[in-house]
């Protein structure tokens, strides 16, 4: 696969051969608070590990705190809240950090005081001549509200005259609304030209999302088959196992709409449906980039409630019933009436000649069974008629994944014949993964985000007219939620896969989400815990999701076994004859194993007790499985005579 860097140019930072950032002077406003310590001096840090930070640059901190510059370095030096807490490096570099930090400086500032501004213009004019550099890069790591009276203030205080070049990066969010968003492009374009501007968005830094044009333009066999006639659905998941935390006051005024989807996954869907741009100019992507999301069908709010639905999360108990997490509406600086949404899911459709009549599936929200991030591009299936009077029922639909975090990869899943004289199908992958592939320390998302800057590429950032044309997108549903209370809120536990009306969405076109399951989160069941890579792997492949609601059948006594099942999150009760409840099932359990181990009718009913999110493993899969893994085959006669005292031997199982 090509390195993105040969497509995106300085965008996407190659170690060996790109040249250090251009000198300057950054200004940081808000530079005592924790997006700086967190994520912006680890990744600066970063930056100059790799030799791609000029020797003539500097950093001149600027906030409402009282430090002065020796604490200023105190603070982002230490062990407990600074740098050797947050960097994302296997190894802390001394001598690196002691050469950085030693070009940090700082002065207070009152963003209310063109006094202040006019004090901190002398103090870069000091810098300029100590590193010798006209250059300035600003960055706004303050709360949007702010924007507009610094960018008044600097001109005011004179930081646009002056040789070199000007750049300011503003932080997301960029707006709360259509015309919070035009009022805000209006407040720091009155003084400032739009080539100076460098709305950021951290997520594009991530290499799988830059890599996501790469892919497409750099490898032929895939774009041709990129439009609505081999594509049948494309699924956006950010999924989120945290919940808002301390955030809260922050989050309450926002929600999943505008914290995640309104910028971070409209920002992904440009990238992977924009028509090819006439070059890797940083304009000729942006266009595109514009276009596509001008193609995107603005709902009107009475039709909202047909393609997006919205949750919150619930309080979780032990078994005694004793609350062990809060809900949403109890957590830190929320409203115990609030109808913010910490979930939403929707389905979007992009009227152009390439993707008419292909949906668009978008879901996130917090305090979720995992945390993951990634795209499924799932393709039309194969017909099926040409394997009628073969051992082959169905076919499953290709897919291609995009794993955007935590593992950086993309996997291919097709199908594969099985070894042998019938001709048998089986789902395979091939997967590419940025860790095996790459050796590269693991960076924040801002290392690309400040050195594209320096060098002004703008390719990554947002134009004014991207941030407004997401925000019309997003408009109707804003209004109509706003103007709609969530009676039914909260409406899914901690640890699901959110509420049921998700699933509701999307089975109403025929299809399903795609829950990517990867190793670390099937460990956590106990049948699987310590299983070796390839068993995973293999478990992986073969499983399917299933949600089942209260008092749902799963499994009726007498019938035909023909699955197995494994509880990602919920409960189930197994029944006697008579209907009543013999034990409870929950997370991490699974059931109906017994049925395909003996090929018998199924010895108990099965009957969800609440909302259950499930793996479903096939009789076909399961039987493959064990014949592929001894040591699995061994687990389940271990189970089958701890749990039925039913005696088998491995080769019965594995005939």
């Amino acid at each position: 696969m090509t390195d993105s860097s040969q497509i995106f140019g300085d965008a996407a930072i190659n170690q060996a051969s790109a040249l250090p950032s251009e000198p300057c002077v950054m200004l940081i406003f808000g530079a005592s608070g924790d997006l700086t310590k967190r994520l912006l001096i680890p990744a600066i840090y970063n930056l100059a590990c790799d030799n791609l930070l000029s020797d003539n640059f500097a950093i001149l901190g600027s906030a409402i705190s009282e430090l002065n510059t020796e604490q200023f370095r105190a603070t982002m030096s230490s062990g407990e809240d600074g740098i050797r807490k947050f960097h994302t490096r296997s190894k802390f570099d001394e001598e690196v950090w002691e050469k950085l930090v030693s070009r940090f400086h700082y002065q207070k500032c009152s963003f209310d005081s063109v006094d202040d501004f006019k004090a901190l213009r002398r103090k870069v004019a000091e810098l300029e001549v100590d590193y010798q550099t006209h250059n300035i890069l600003i960055y706004f790591a303050t709360a949007p509200s702010f924007f507009g009276m610094i960018c008044e203030n600097l001109f005011q205080a004179g930081f646009k005259e002056g040789q070199g070049w000007r750049r300011i990066i503003a932080e997301k969010p960029f707006g709360h609304d259509t015309q919070s968003a035009r009022d805000l492009n209006a407040a720091v374009l009155k003084r400032w030209d739009e080539n100076q501007i460098y709305r950021v968005d951290h997520y594009l830094g991530k290499e799988t999302v830059q890599n996501l044009l790469a892919f497409r333009f750099a490898n032929g066999m895939f774009e041709p088959l990129w439009n609505k006639n081999n594509i049948d659905n494309i699924q956006f998941n950010v999924c989120e196992e945290v919940d808002v935390g301390a955030r809260g006051g922050y989050y309450d005024k926002s929600g999943v709409l505008r914290d995640m989807m309104q910028n971070h996954m409209f920002q992904m869907l440009a990238y992977l449906c924009m028509e090819p741009p006439s070059s890797f100019e940083p304009d000729a992507i942006r266009n595109e980039k514009s276009k596509l999301l001008s193609s995107v069908r603005i709902y009107k709010p009475e039709e909202v409630p047909n393609y997006f639905v919205r949750g919150q999360y619930g309080a979780s108990f032990d078994d005694e019933g004793e609350m062990l997490q809060p809900g949403y509406r109890y957590a830190q600086d929320v409203n115990p009436l609030s109808n913010t949404e910490t979930f939403a899911a929707g389905k979007l459709h992009i009227d152009n000649w390439r993707w008419e009549g292909v949906p668009i599936y978008l879901r996130s929200g917090k305090a979720l069974w995992k945390r993951g991030t990634e795209i499924v591009v799932e393709f039309k299936k194969a017909p099926e008629a040409i394997f009628r009077g073969t051992s082959v029922k169905s076919l499953a639909p290709n897919r291609l994944v995009f794993h955007i975090q935590p593992y950086q990869g993309i996997e291919l899943l097709f199908q594969a014949k099985v070894p042998g004289p019938a001709l048998t199908l089986q789902k395979v992958d091939m997967h590419f993964s940025y860790s095996d592939a790459f050796k590269a320390s693991r960076y924040t998302g801002y290392e690309v985000m400040i050195y594209s800057c320096t060098r002004g590429d703008s390719t990554l950032f947002s134009r004014g007219d991207l941030v407004e044309e997401a925000w019309k997108i997003a408009q109707p549903i804003l209004d109509y939620w706003k103007a709609t209370p969530a009676d039914d809120f909260p409406n899914y536990a901690r640890g699901t896969w959110g509420p049921k009306s998700a699933n509701e969405l999307i089975a109403k076109d025929g299809r399903r989400w795609f829950e990517v399951v990867t190793p670390d989160v099937l460990q956590r069941t106990p049948l699987f815990k310590g299983s070796d890579p390839a068993l995973l792997k293999s478990i992986i492949m073969a499983l399917r999701s299933e949600a089942a609601e209260i008092g749902e059948i799963i499994i009726q006594k007498g019938d035909i076994a023909n699955e197995m099942y494994l509880i990602c999150s919920g409960e189930v009760e197994v029944l006697d004859s008579a209907g009543e409840e013999i034990k409870s099932l929950k997370d991490g359990d699974f059931f109906g194993e017994i049925g395909l181990l003996i090929s018998s009718p199924r010895t108990a009913t099965i009957r969800a007790k609440m909302l259950t999110d499930m793996f479903v493993l096939d009789k076909a899969d399961f039987h493959r499985i064990l014949r592929e893994s001894p040591r699995f085959a061994e687990s389940m006669l271990k189970i089958a005579k701890e749990r039925y005292d039913v005696t088998l031997l491995i080769d019965q199982l594995i005939s």
